[in-house]
């Protein structure tokens, strides 16, 4: 986080609006003309518990996170439970306060709900020593007072977005404009005289902090969203018209999405009883002929796993989504990790045929939701999207011409009647729907009603007809004819800047390649190495399936050694790459984090410093350095 930045957390317990206030927050300097970017934090429940949201804003594109944060408006947990000393989770009121210093910048703001927060449990936190002792500049208020001298408690949260405002030197008027779209009537009359005279109170304090907004102007009209709409949004333009799905986090946000505005384009959205259920239909939908797609978190994935089987061997297109928690089992539910690449990649039996995806950022979640339905619906297989739960929080503003593309809705390699009626047959009129020598491995594909098009389906390997056969001629064809897909897909997909992507010299001494979601926090580190006058270059992979060897393995022969970074505690993608690879165990070192936060661009800094320097350890307790084999 450079000083430019502004970053801002509000914390207090699930229920307090947390979300809601930040997001408006962040749409409000993103109308202002800065640049956005925000970290979310909650707990696995539905009221209660600390959570926290950080919204960055600058001048200048941003990526990730920052190191810390400069302003924390405190409001208290207004639904923690029990306060008594031998209560096992403690103060939970007190949290929102007590547990977001440690990560407060020098020089940082306090303000906190007086009102809210008992002086004796802050007594306890001895904030004013360290206030001094981190130039911090505390400004309790009495938020909940002001919030029902004009409404009710749950106002606080406006009450405390018009301190900051004040605070921070950020025009009102942007805040009173969202609540004007959002609300109406006697709430939003409210909520506007609480904003105000948070606003014209905090406007009489004698400031003696010098931090402020920094001013910026974006190009052009700007939207805000997360990958989980960038997903979304893209099935939809892709042509997708069918989903089928059971909640649960976080993948419930794509499903919720899709369920609103699927049928105002003519399409179904089902919620089922299970995830074999939910997989089931989506293959069924696409089998007659439809765009569809399903999804889960890994739990509810490893469900999936006899259908996404049944996908394969009956040449089935369709689009799985797989958005990572951290695992096994329920593990920590509202917790970003990077774990699941394994599972992904191997479950179901026997040799798969998917196509695997693990975008970066919002606008990577959009392109390649569509570039899956395209390969699936050409090469007839299954495409799975890998996200996590840091994609689904984060917010980050998108140039609006982003999206103005054509929209796909083609079902695919479908043939027309008059193609099927030139296509082979057998006697009893059975069309050849598994050809052994298809061109690029895509047999000729009909769907239940087209005249001529009659075959069998089924999870039985077949001869051409679709008849179960177990000659071993036919199953070695039919598993080349099947394999031999990924050699054209692989060339379709080359060059595709989006799937893997270089950033830094191209000369550097040290490389990092990470996958997936830490992306932007890898790349915003690499430019801060480079600036203090490091050698470094990164290379981004969301291309996961089929493997992009010649990208991966020239970027690691141009470099002396690499960092691979990941959310997990095995090395999974690192992993990958030796077995893909079969070399470079010598030269690529891994840099871990699984505690349920994501990595911060400091952490990777330090770790690639450490490494230029010859010293092996993790940056902080935090993270987990395993050095290269042999070091």
């Amino acid at each position: 986080m450079t000083q430019d930045d502004l970053v801002w957390r509000i914390a207090g317990g699930s229920g307090d609006g947390i979300d809601s206030t930040s997001r408006n927050f962040a749409k409000a300097l993103m109308r202002a003309g800065l640049h956005v970017f925000t970290h979310r934090h909650y707990p696995s429940r539905i009221r209660g518990g600390h959570t926290y949201v950080e919204v960055r804003a600058s001048d200048e594109p941003v990526r990730s996170r920052g190191d810390g944060y400069n302003v924390l408006l405190a409001l208290g947990d207004s639904f923690a439970r029990s306060t008594e000393d031998e209560a096992y989770y403690g103060n939970e009121k007190l949290k929102p306060l007590a547990e977001n210093l440690d990560e407060l910048r020098e020089g940082g703001i306090v303000i906190y709900d007086e009102g809210m927060l008992d002086e004796d449990d802050v007594a306890d936190l001895d904030l004013e020593t360290r206030a001094e002792e981190n130039d911090w500049h505390l400004y309790p208020t009495d938020l909940r007072g002001i919030a029902r001298e004009h409404g009710r408690d749950v106002m606080r949260n406006t009450a405390g977005v018009g301190v900051t405002a004040a605070l921070l030197g950020i025009d009102p008027s942007y805040f009173e404009t969202l609540m004007g779209e959002s609300m109406d009537g006697d709430i939003l009359d409210a909520n506007l005289d609480v904003l105000s005279d948070a606003y014209e109170q905090t406007q009489e304090w004698e400031f003696t902090h010098d931090l402020e907004v920094p001013d910026g102007e974006t190009e052009g009209e700007q939207a805000l969203l997360n990958g989980s709409q960038g997903i979304a949004y893209g099935a939809i333009d892709e042509g997708c018209r069918f989903i089928a799905g059971y909640p649960m986090t976080p993948w419930t946000e794509v499903f919720s999405i899709m369920s609103k505005h699927l049928p105002k384009v003519g399409g179904i959205a089902e919620q089922v009883e299970d995830e074999i259920a939910a997989a089931a239909l989506a293959l069924g939908a696409s089998h007659t002929g439809a765009k569809a797609m399903s999804g889960s978190s890994g739990g509810g994935f490893s469900l999936m796993s006899e259908p996404l089987g049944l996908a394969e061997m009956s040449e089935t297109p369709v689009v799985l989504l797989e958005a990572q928690r951290a695992g096994p089992s329920t593990g920590m539910p509202t917790k970003p990790e990077q774990s699941d690449l394994e599972h992904v990649l191997y479950t179901s039996q026997g040799d798969s045929t998917r196509v695997v995806f693990a975008p970066a950022n919002a606008e990577e979640c959009y392109e390649q939701t569509r570039r899956a339905f395209e390969v699936a619906y050409e090469y007839q297989l299954p495409a799975i999207i890998m996200y996590d739960q840091k994609l689904e929080g984060e917010l980050r503003n998108v140039p609006v011409e982003f999206f103005d593309r054509e929209t796909h809705p083609d079902p695919g390699t479908i043939l027309s009647e008059d193609e099927i009626a030139e296509a082979a047959h057998h006697a009893s009129g059975t069309f050849a729907r598994f050809k052994r020598d298809a061109e690029k491995g895509i047999s000729p594909r009909s769907v239940p009603g087209q005249k001529g098009g009659r075959h069998l389906t089924s999870g039985n390997e077949t001869n051409e007809w679709g008849h179960i056969c177990e000659d071993p001629e036919n199953r070695k064809d039919q598993v080349d004819r099947r394999f031999s897909k990924f050699e054209h897909i692989a060339e379709d997909l080359a060059g595709d800047e989006s799937l893997v992507t270089r950033h830094g010299p191209a000369d550097a001494d040290y490389g990092v390649i990470t996958w997936g979601s830490q992306q932007g926090t890898v790349f915003e580190a690499v430019d801060r190495l480079n600036a203090d006058g490091q050698s470094v270059a990164a290379l981004g992979v969301s291309q996961i399936k089929p493997f992009p060897a010649p990208e991966i393995e020239a970027f690691i022969e141009g470099v002396d050694e690499v960092v691979v970074v990941e959310m997990n505690a095995s090395g999974q993608f690192k992993g990958l790459v030796q077995k893909e690879l079969g070399a470079y165990g010598e030269k690529l070192s891994s840099l871990l984090k699984y505690n349920g936060n994501p990595f911060e661009p400091r952490e990777i800094v330090e770790a690639v410093e450490n490494t230029a320097a010859g010293d092996r350890d993790a940056p902080d307790d935090a993270t987990t350095f395993v050095p290269a084999t042999g070091d």
